[in-house]
């Protein structure tokens, strides 16, 4: 029994697409949860009536 080459390349191109994907997504939340800690952090002015 031979190595099936048509499914290597397949497994291992599915690979490296899972693991761009995970890169941009993990870069993608990274970025909303800094902003999400930066937008609590910052103080509420004392005229800022939207949060009265």
């Amino acid at each position: 029994m031979g190595i099936n080459l048509p499914v290597v390349v397949a497994v291992i191109v599915f690979v490296i697409v899972l693991v761009i994907f995970l890169v941009i997504r993990n870069h993608k939340d990274k970025k909303e949860y800094e902003q999400e800690l930066m937008d609590e952090e910052l103080p509420t002015e004392k005229g800022d009536k939207k949060n009265s």
